[in-house]
């Protein structure tokens, strides 16, 4: 069963759910306001380098979307 992340339209709050299958039509509701003005967000993942910690320890941080120098540089 896959997990995704959801956006509520009424308050904003960014929640996970995880759902019975892919093409599940079935309403997810906000568990802050109890809306079902929901949408899938994109989810933002990380990847790690393979050995070592976790923070790398080697160059600038990225910003955690594409893995890059700085801000969704890319470079």
């Amino acid at each position: 069963m896959p997990i995704y992340e959801y956006e509520c339209k009424a308050c904003g709050e960014r929640f996970e759910k995880l759902v019975r299958t892919m093409n599940s039509s079935e309403a997810v509701a906000c568990p802050k306001c109890e809306s079902v003005k929901t949408a899938r967000a994109l989810s933002v993942f990380g990847v790690g380098k393979g050995g070592g910690d976790a923070s790398g320890g080697e160059g600038p941080p990225g910003c955690g979307r594409c893995g890059g120098p700085g801000p969704c540089a890319m470079d």
